[in-house]
């Protein structure tokens, strides 16, 4: 006869390679290093500057990102680490490959791990077992007790005033009730990991549809929002800018933007935002942010013909003033802009000219300054010596900074945190209770209680044993054995 042994075959390389997996994606091991690398990494981007989402929309933005970062860490680290931190992609450490690969494996172990458990979590609180072995009711084990003189129905209601549900069943003359509270709690656990991986999955789709950017716009200019050539392109417009207080007291008491969104030549909304008092429209939402000085300049040649006519914001700050630059239109000359107060209160513009003449040995433009400067104020001009074209301050005006931002990964999270706060809600504040009660024709009852950790098992179970004890129709002296001494099992 040919035996079971003898017809059953080894697992092929495939069905081994697939148990192997199946066991590393429901390790808890495996989370917790997936979690700690995670957590690494994002440490990194929380400590390196990140380059700005903006960086990425065209290849001079990311050009231009990159050398501020240069400019920030090489003297610390050297180019040639900078550059190595560029290649493993740790300047934008949230979109990179490495944590988006750690996020992808990260959700498909969540998910095996809550495919591989939901069997038992659902069999564990469907399947119900009323009538145990005598060996279940041993009062030396913990959580048992034993008393005589309780007729079953003052078992049953001491149960269902413990909000419990009664189950009854009678093997050979012997009762057999059941009680249980929260019979479903465990499955809460499923919820807790769907929220789980909602929130990954709402990172990822954050990271690939979503935008955030800075915007700088002068008072009467307008700024795409999108790319050139996306459908339905946003294009915002700051109508007027005001900070009051700033100019006197250098203290602005509040800073607002009459803000206006286009599409196809449309005015949609205009709004006049405050830090606290957005404007949302189709999927994106700006929020002010910051302001600073944006003086008007008229750069033309000696001729009269205009070089550049319009307002050139000055973001940065260099000696406690604000500070900017201009590519002269049509020249191999750039504008060194800094804004100062004349004695009188008025302001005026340091104008500073220079040329790039090539390239540091660390790859940073090298700069030439001319010795033409100039200081210009509202309604005047003057030309550089040396050169062919005059700069004038038309007046004095202010940019906006706005923050715009569209985060489409919005709604799944707020999803995901109701799931998981629900979910850890149950699984904590509705753990389950479960009493198991063998009556025997002699009259005498032994009790077991199964309670989740966080049960105060003593406190309950000793309740339910003092209702009992108070419904006993025999003396008190007929016999009581208290329950073991011992937390829930």
């Amino acid at each position: 006869m040919t035996t079971w042994a003898q017809t059953a075959r080894p697992p092929d390389v495939f069905e081994r390679i697939g148990r192997a997996v199946l066991r590393l994606f429901t390790s808890v091991d495996f989370a917790v290093v997936q979690i700690i690398g995670l957590s690494l990494l994002a440490l990194i981007g929380m400590t390196i500057k990140q380059l700005p989402s903006f960086a990425f929309r065209s290849a001079g933005d990311y050009e231009n990102a990159m050398a501020d970062l240069h400019a920030r860490y090489d003297p610390a680290f050297g180019r040639g680490i900078v550059d190595a931190l560029e290649r493993l992609q740790l300047f934008h450490v949230f979109t990179s490959t490495w944590f988006t690969l750690g996020l992808i494996v990260l959700v498909l172990s969540i998910i095996v791990c809550t495919l591989d458990r939901t069997p038992r979590l659902w069999h564990q609180s469907k399947d119900i077992r009323i009538v145990q072995p005598e060996p279940f009711f041993d009062p030396e084990l913990a959580d048992r007790a034993a008393m005589s003189g309780v007729p079953a129905a003052a078992v049953r209601d001491a149960m269902r005033r413990q909000r419990m549900t009664v189950r009854e069943a009678e093997v050979d003359g012997v009762q057999y009730l059941y009680g249980d509270r929260n019979r479903w709690t465990k499955l809460a656990t499923l919820l807790s990991h769907m929220g789980l991986i909602l929130f990954l999955v709402a990172g990822v789709v954050t990271w690939q549809f979503g935008d955030e950017q800075g915007m700088i716009i002068a008072e009467g200019d307008s700024l795409t929002v999108q790319p050139i050539g996306t459908p339905g392109l946003l294009i915002v417009k700051n109508y007027k800018f005001e900070a009051p207080g700033f100019l006197e007291t250098g203290q602005a008491t509040d800073f607002t933007t009459d803000l206006g969104v286009f599409q196809n030549g449309t005015e949609l909304v205009r709004k006049t935002i405050r830090v606290n008092d957005p404007l949302a429209i189709d999927g994106y939402t700006f929020h002010q942010n910051g302001f600073g000085p944006a003086p008007v300049l008229l750069v033309s040649d000696l001729a009269g013909k205009p070089l550049w006519d319009g307002p050139v914001p000055l973001t940065d700050v260099a000696d406690g003033f604000p500070y900017g630059t201009l590519s002269v239109p049509g020249r191999d000359i750039g504008l060194s802009l800094l804004l100062q107060r004349n004695a009188d209160g008025t302001g005026a513009v340091l104008v500073l000219p220079y040329r790039v003449d090539g390239v540091e040995s660390d790859g940073q433009p090298k700069i030439v300054y001319l010795d033409s400067p100039i200081a210009v104020g509202a309604g005047q001009a003057d030309v550089p010596a040396g050169l062919d074209f005059s700069v004038g301050v038309r007046r004095f005006t202010d940019y906006t900074l706005l923050i715009a931002k569209k985060d489409p990964g919005q709604g799944i999270v707020w999803t995901a945190f109701s799931l998981l706060i629900v979910g850890l809600a149950i699984t904590f504040y509705l753990p389950r209770r479960r009493v198991w009660a063998r009556l025997l024709p002699t009259g005498e009852l032994a009790l077991v209680n199964r309670s989740d950790r966080y049960v105060d098992v003593e406190r309950e179970f000793g309740r339910l044993l003092d209702d009992l004890v108070a419904r006993r129709t025999l003396p008190r002296e007929a016999g009581f054995v208290a329950p073991a001494d011992a937390g829930s099992a």
